[in-house]
């Protein structure tokens, strides 16, 4: 793929045809911004492709956006173990993102699964509120038919409305959901105080999904995969003079091109050169005894806790690299 893992990363925020952030803020009631945070994480999940990868990031390497008032930030915070780091704010509507993210493979034998670890919060500063959810595993199957897709269990909580959601991405699961062919979603939704279930939720995350009111019987969509990720445009660079040399686009960018190209040779050996280099930094820090530092996170690691990953700056500033709505 033509891409770096940490623009996928990026994209999983940044790259919808409408602002769902915006949807969840403006909510009228708690239930109502909960719902459209549902809608939103399920949003972040896009068809994987069998067969082709996102090359590894570099250490240090950053990937920078601005959709309209969001403005999304990620690098590469450390690379053995390779683990990534987000911050995406939007200062008009006082809304943040922060997420850390760390994959972990497991081979069975028929298939791969690539379980994401990390700490995810979106935070509605208007109302005060945090919601924390995690992702699903990403699974890699080569029998009987080769292919991938999301599967396992999301949770995300609302402490402050008390609110909770626990979702079933295909298969069966510790819920008790059995979510049927691929890219079926199912769940629900409660008040976590009295374990009284308010809404059901059911489709596929690739298409439409929908939540039922337990109370009264009314379903209604909240997620529609055409709405969110049809018509997507590629990012403008509005300013190259402004584009940090630590970008992914400039990082790979001759490796990309010659993928585009067909230049496999060509693409090879630029991959090499910009490996090579990384290895020639990490030799030169060991020599004069210097430790790496992310330039844009705090990160910390405990073995009870994983890794944490604090933004340095209170809001991400706009990026020379944007894309519309």
């Amino acid at each position: 793929m033509p891409k770096s893992q940490l623009q996928c990363f990026g994209e999983e925020v940044y790259a919808t045809a409408c602002d769902l952030l915006s949807r969840c803020n403006n909510g009228r009631t708690p239930i109502e911004r909960f719902i459209s945070v549902v809608a939103w994480t399920i949003s972040t999940r896009r068809p994987p492709t069998f067969g082709v990868v996102p090359f590894n990031p570099i250490l240090g390497e950053t990937h920078h956006v601005s959709s309209p008032n969001l403005n999304v930030l990620a690098e590469m915070v450390s690379h053995h173990p390779p683990v990534a780091a987000l911050h995406a704010t939007n200062e008009k509507e006082n809304i943040e993102t922060i997420w850390c993210c760390y994959a972990v493979g497991k081979f069975n034998g028929a298939a791969v699964e690539g379980k994401v670890h990390g700490k995810r919060q979106l935070k509605l500063q208007n109302h005060g509120e945090t919601y924390e959810m995690n992702a699903p595993s990403l699974m890699i199957r080569f029998l009987p038919v080769p292919s991938s897709d999301w599967a396992g269990n999301v949770v995300i909580r609302c402490p402050e409305s008390g609110l909770e959601a626990e979702l079933c991405y295909g298969g069966q699961t510790m819920f008790g959901f059995r979510a049927g062919r691929r890219s079926a979603i199912k769940g629900k939704i409660i008040d976590s105080t009295s374990r009284k279930v308010l809404y059901e939720i059911n489709g596929h995350w690739d298409s439409i999904v929908t939540v039922k009111d337990t109370n009264n019987g009314e379903v209604k969509v909240i997620y529609d995969a055409k709405e969110v990720i049809s018509g997507l445009q590629t990012p403008i660079v509005k300013d190259p003079k402004s584009v940090w040399a630590s970008e992914s686009a400039v990082v790979w960018g001759e490796v990309s091109e010659a993928i585009l190209n067909k230049d496999w040779e060509k693409a090879t050996a630029a991959k090499k050169l910009v490996e090579e280099r990384q290895r020639e930094l990490a030799r030169e820090r060991i020599k004069k005894g210097e430790t790496w530092l992310p330039k844009h996170f705090a990160v910390s690691y405990t073995k009870e806790r994983g890794w944490n990953c604090l933004p340095i700056q209170k809001w991400v500033p706009p990026s020379p690299i944007q894309t519309t709505l």
